[in-house]
C-alpha cells in the first residue's frame, strides 16, 4: 500500500491548518480594537488585558484535555466541533451589549480554537512524512501567523470601514465554513482513503490507549514536557503580548505613529515569527541537536527585548529589532519537535497538549500584567474614551518582557537532548 499522494496530504494538512489559522487571527484580533473596546466597554489596561485574555484561560484549560481526546477521538471530529464552537463564540462576542457576554465569547473561542494546534500535530503524524514533522510544525505556526497579518492592517482597514462588530460576525460566518468543509473532507489517517500511513503505530486499533488518567500521568513523568510547556511562556508569549495586544497603543502613545503603521508593524514581527519558526525547526533537525539552537535564538530575542524596552532606538532601527526578535521567537517549535521526541510517540497528542499550554500561558499571564503595571502608572489622560498612558509606564509594563523571556532562558538549559531521534 502507498503513501497518500502529496496533492491529498496537503490538501487536508491545508484544511486542517485553517483552524489554526482562524484561531491565531482571533487570538490577535483585540490588538487593532483597543480604542474601540476601552471606550464601547469602559475598560483600564487592565480590564482589557483581561478581557483579550479569556481566549487564553479557555485555551490554556483546554490543551490537556485536547491532546487527550486528540489520541482518543482523533483529530478530525475534534476539529470539527471546535470549530464550530468557534463560530459560535466569535458571533457571541461580535454582538454582546456588554463586558460580559463579550468576556463570554471569547472564552468560548478560545476554549474551542485550542483544538487547532494539537488536533494538527496529530494529524500530520498520520499524512506526513515523520523527517518533514518538524518543517510542517513550523509550516502550521506560519499558517497562523498569517492569520495575525490578517488581524493587523487589514482588519485595521475593515473596522475603520464597516466597525468592529460586523466584521468580526462576518469571520464568525467564515469560521463555521469550515467546519462543515473539514467534516466533507479531512480523515483523522490515510488508511481510510486506502492509502498506507506514516504513523508508525497504524496497524493498532486507532483509538485505542490507556485511561485517560494513565496517559497523563505518563507524559508529566518526563522532566523535559515540564520545561518545555514553561519555556515558550517567555518566547512565544511576549510576542503574543505586544504584537496581540499592546504593541499597537504602544507606537501610537509613544512614537506617534497612526494606528494602521502601528498595525504593519506588528504585523512584521509576526511575519518574521512565521518564517523563524520553520527555518528554525528544519536547521534544528540538519543539527542533529536541539538545544544549541534553542538557546541561542533565545539569547537573541532577549537582547532584543532589552533593546526595545531601554533604548531609544530611532523608528527603523526598532522595526529590525521586533522583527529579528521575532524571527528568534520562532523557536518554540525547536520545542515543540523536541517534545514529541521525549515521550513515546503513542502519547504526542497529550505531550503536545501539555507543551502547547506554554505559549499561550505566557499571552494569559502578560497581556493582563502589562495592563495592570500601565494601571499603576497611569496620570488620567483619555482620548475618546480610551486611556492614554507616558513612556515611563509604557516601560515599567514592557519590563515584564524582558523577565519572562530571561527566565525562559534558564528553563531551557535543563532540559536534556533527544538528538532528534524518537523515544522508545
Amino acid at each position: 500500500m502507498n503513501h497518500p499522494p502529496a496533492r491529498l496530504a496537503w490538501i487536508v494538512w491545508g484544511l486542517g491548518s485553517l483552524v489554526y489559522l482562524a484561531a491565531f487571527f482571533q487570538r490577535v484580533a483585540p490588538a487593532v480594537m483597543t480604542d474601540q473596546l476601552m471606550a464601547e466597554f469602559s475598560l483600564g489596561g487592565a480590564a482589557l488585558g483581561n478581557l483579550s485574555a479569556f481566549y487564553f484561560y479557555a485555551y490554556v484549560a483546554m490543551q490537556i484535555p485536547t491532546g487527550l481526546l486528540a489520541d482518543r477521538w482523533g483529530p478530525r471530529r475534534l476539529m470539527v466541533a471546535g470549530t464550530a464552537v468557534a463560530a459560535a463564540g466569535g458571533a457571541l462576542f461580535a454582538l454582546a451589549p456588554g463586558f460580559g457576554l463579550a468576556a463570554t465569547g471569547r472564552l468560548l473561542v478560545g476554549a474551542s480554537a485550542g483544538v487547532g494546534f494539537v488536533s494538527m500535530l496529530k494529524l500530520s503524524s498520520h499524512w506526513i512524512a515523520p523527517r518533514r514533522f518538524a518543517l510542517v510544525s513550523g509550516l502550521l505556526l506560519m499558517m497562523g501567523l498569517i492569520g495575525g497579518v490578517f488581524a493587523g492592517v487589514p482588519l485595521r482597514l475593515a473596522v475603520d470601514a464597516y466597525g468592529w462588530r460586523p466584521v468580526m460576525a462576518a469571520f464568525a460566518a467564515l469560521t463555521g465554513m469550515l467546519a462543515l468543509a473539514i467534516w466533507l473532507v479531512v480523515r483523522d489517517d490515510p488508511t481510510e482513503r486506502g492509502y498506507a500511513s506514516h504513523f508508525r503505530h497504524a496497524d493498532e486499533a486507532p483509538h485505542e490507549h490507556a485511561s485517560v488518567l494513565a496517559s497523563l500521568a505518563h507524559v508529566l513523568s518526563y522532566r523535559n514536557i515540564w520545561l518545555l510547556m514553561l519555556v515558550p511562556a517567555g518566547f512565544s508569549g511576549t510576542v503574543l503580548t505586544f504584537a496581540g495586544l499592546w504593541g499597537v497603543p504602544w507606537l501610537r502613545q509613544v512614537h506617534g505613529l497612526d494606528a494602521k503603521a502601528a498595525a504593519a508593524i506588528t504585523s512584521t514581527m509576526l511575519v518574521a515569527w512565521g518564517i523563524g519558526g520553520p527555518l528554525l525547526g528544519a536547521w534544528s533537525t540538519r543539527l542533529g541537536r536541539r538545544k544549541p539552537l534553542y538557546i541561542g535564538s533565545g539569547v537573541v530575542a532577549l537582547l532584543g527585548w532589552l533593546a526595545v524596552v531601554w533604548l531609544p532606538l530611532p523608528l527603523p532601527l526598532l522595526v529590525v529589532t521586533l522583527a529579528v526578535v521575532g524571527f528568534a521567537s520562532g523557536n518554540i517549535i525547536i520545542g515543540f519537535a523536541w517534545a514529541k521526541e521525549s515521550v513515546p510517540l503513542r502519547l504526542m497528542g497529550t505531550a503536545s497538549g501539555v507543551t502547547n499550554m506554554g505559549p499561550l500561558m505566557g499571552g494569559m499571564i502578560l497581556q493582563p500584567a502589562v495592563g495592570w503595571m500601565l494601571d499603576r502608572r497611569w496620570a488620567g489622560a483619555l482620548s475618546g474614551g480610551a486611556r492614554l498612558y507616558d513612556a515611563d509606564a509604557w516601560t515599567s509594563g514592557f519590563a515584564l518582557l524582558a523577565t519572562a523571556v530571561a527566565i525562559s532562558l534558564v528553563f531551557v538549559t535543563f532540559a536534556r537532548e533527544s538528538f532528534c531521534r524518537q523515544a522508545a
